[in-house]
């Protein structure tokens, strides 16, 4: 099925079709449909090869994920997701790519002019591919912030104002010693910057608030968790409140709360930094500060199409984060 059967279906020029198809010029309403309903009868699909060569687009973009240690899968697709369905709103498709390739992955994909633009992952603060980006033709978007992010487009959740925001609700209902138990070992040793962010605005905000307050990385299977969970209650016996930035972790530390006698959240309140849907299903349903996976995708997407069309975007964008009082915080005060 070709652009001419469908004109020809319609009654209107092959450039009228075109038209209707790339929405480079105003259509009237009549023809729009008339032209539409024959590319439905006829199931004409347009040739991106042609389309790709006409328009210099592969109508494609990369998005960079991060399958590796550390990294929660169930979270890593609702980004992916997100990015998917905001793509093919603006009539572009995805291509996976794996961040263990580093520099070489992202290299290879620009020089095949398979993609026009690429959305980047599981950022790190001295990340090695950033040097690449900053001199790439095709243009990128982070999501996640290096240490230094000049030339580039990056999109995250304030995380450091995350976990400001956690202690500032734990601080609030009278607790004076507060833990952090965090990502696994892994992340912090490859400095992922979410990671680093939370830990640091948790830190900073219990010094702020004249809090005791130790963070921890913490590991991820039941057994790693339960043994973190009764070393920190056994050293800190003051201890009467978490906040958990680890979605794998998150139910296995209610579990080891509850083997180890404590009572959420009577004994010790619990924050968690992590997808509405883990913090809902929880027993008790947990306060949490949510991980926009949703907004941060299309919000990716939007500046790489603003930047492919050559459009001025920030060089930073920040969500703020929103915090949902739940089960797990009810007590009034201490």
């Amino acid at each position: 099925m070709t652009i001419t059967e469908v004109a020809r279906h319609a009654g209107v020029a092959v450039s009228t079709v075109s038209y209707v198809l790339s929405g480079k010029r105003a259509i009237s309403a009549d023809t729009r449909r008339r032209v539409l309903d024959s590319v439905r009868t006829l199931g004409y699909h347009p040739n991106a090869g042609a389309r790709a060569l006409a328009s210099r687009r592969a109508n494609v973009i990369a998005l960079v994920l991060p399958l590796r240690v550390g990294m929660h899968v169930p979270v890593l697709m609702q980004f992916a997701t997100s990015v998917v369905t905001a793509a093919r709103q603006y009539d572009h498709d995805v291509l996976l790519l794996t961040a263990d390739e580093g520099p070489d992955g992202i290299r290879r994909a620009a020089a095949s002019a398979l993609v026009d633009g690429l959305v980047l992952m599981d950022v790190e603060l001295h990340d090695t591919r950033v040097p690449l980006l900053r001199d790439l033709a095709e243009p990128s978007v982070l999501i996640g912030f290096p240490a230094d992010t000049a030339g580039l487009t990056c999109v995250d959740l304030d995380f450091a104002r995350a976990g400001a925001l956690c202690v500032e609700h734990l601080a609030q209902h009278g607790h004076r010693e507060v833990a952090l138990l965090g990502a696994p070992a892994v992340v912090y040793e490859r400095g992922t910057g979410f990671a680093s962010r939370t830990w640091e605005g948790f830190t900073e905000a219990a010094a702020a608030h004249g809090l005791t307050g130790v963070a921890l990385p913490c590991e991820e299977t039941f057994e790693q968790v339960a043994a973190a969970v009764g070393e920190l209650l056994d050293a800190r016996p003051g201890l009467t409140a978490l906040v958990v930035h680890n979605e794998a972790a998150v139910n296995h530390v209610l579990g080891a709360l509850r083997q180890h006698g404590r009572r959420v959240p009577q004994d010790i309140e619990v924050v968690a930094i992590c997808p509405d849907d883990i913090a809902e299903r929880s027993s008790p349903a947990l306060t949490s500060v949510l991980i926009p996976a949703e907004e941060v995708g299309r919000q990716a997407v939007r500046l790489l199409m603003d930047k492919l069309e050559g459009r001025t975007v920030p060089e930073g964008t920040l969500l703020r984060p929103r915090l949902t009082v739940r089960d797990s915080t009810a007590a009034s005060g201490r």
